[in-house]
């Protein structure tokens, strides 16, 4: 491994796809946070992120691992916690940015992050990324890295229990390694595979923005007792250009002078945007929602035509789940 000022690498990345099942594979909770490479030496840590820009300052409460590990470069991902236990990149948007070392002091105690270690690429000047999977993953654990901020999350030979505990924690995903992989900085490599959790929902749209194409985005949204809607978030990913068509055909008869949101729609939503009354319901897939209620990641799916925002009272009154949770197996903008 040739050392450069800068980033030491770049992080090896997983494709998405089924999850692959037998001997061959390892399995690890995939962290809904920042991807960061840690170079630690004589003492001193310094981190970066997947782009290769160097995040140290952000994230003090970090240092303390030049004090455990004398030389060695870590992959891992930087996560924040709610109270629930549970990653919330809501959370950890707070700390992504920040460079001044005051204010990155301040919310290290109000708001701290966990390095999750997965992947051990050094040690002790031995350069390991030629080594396979499972002989990394058994000199990382040797290590004991468990600290205030810092711990090495388990890893599991059942890929199907690995999931079911995914679901049964709200975790974002699954990625599975195979045990004879190499580690190939830079590379997104089918030897690690992502498989990521998500719900599907449906919801009703409000009015639409246009973008590139005439309908850029729906603005969507849940109704409440009184007719108005909930907001819930702007949708422009999977419209296809016959979904395109088909949506304004039935949308534009719909058009209306005011919103049909309960609140104010957040200005980067509302500009530009059409309203309609509220009757058309789309089928929305989504990673997870924030504390205001909004999606992450959302992507249409279909129109329901056998479905009417009327509906939804009566689901309200029965009780009935609006949420469906599935597996899939579609790529994202994190980190693995």
């Amino acid at each position: 491994m040739a050392y450069v000022p800068g980033a030491p690498l770049l992080p090896m990345l997983a494709t998405a796809g089924e999850l692959p099942a037998g001997p061959d594979w390892s399995y690890e909770f995939k962290w809904d946070g920042v991807r960061a490479i840690a170079e630690v030496r004589a003492g001193s840590v310094r981190l970066w992120a997947r782009s290769g820009s160097e995040i140290t300052a952000a994230y003090p409460e970090l240092a303390g691992l030049g004090a455990v590990v004398a030389d060695a470069v870590l992959d891992g991902e930087i996560v924040a916690f709610d109270v629930a236990g549970r990653p919330s990149f809501v959370a950890l948007a707070e700390r992504m940015h920040v460079r001044d070392p005051h204010r990155a002091a301040r919310l290290a105690a109000t708001l701290p992050v966990t390095y999750m270690i997965f992947d051990l690429l050094r040690l002790d000047g031995a350069d390991l990324t030629g080594a396979p999977y499972e002989r990394r993953r058994a000199a990382l654990e040797s290590l004991d890295l468990a600290g205030p901020s810092w711990l090495v999350p388990p890893a599991f030979r059942d890929g199907a229990a690995t999931m079911a505990a995914v679901r049964d924690h709200e975790l974002e995903g699954v990625v599975a390694k195979r045990v004879t992989s190499v580690y190939r900085p830079g590379v997104r490599s089918p030897d690690w595979v992502k498989h990521k959790r998500e719900l599907t929902e449906d919801l009703v749209v409000g009015g639409w923005r246009p973008g590139a194409r005439r309908l850029g985005a729906l603005l969507v949204g849940l109704p409440l007792p009184d007719g108005r809607l909930r907001f819930c978030g702007r949708v422009g990913g999977g419209i296809s250009a016959a979904a395109e068509r088909t949506l304004l055909n039935e949308l534009e008869p719909l058009r209306s002078a005011e919103p049909p949101f309960a609140e104010p729609v957040p200005r980067e939503d509302a500009r530009d945007a059409v309203w309609v009354v509220p009757r058309l319901v789309v089928e929305v897939r989504y990673a997870q929602r924030t504390p205001d209620g909004r999606l992450r990641f959302p992507r249409f799916v279909a129109l329901r035509p056998d479905k009417t925002a009327a509906d939804f009272a009566a689901e309200r009154e029965s009780g009935q789940a609006r949420a469906a949770e599935r597996i899939v197996d579609e790529g994202g903008t994190d980190g693995r």
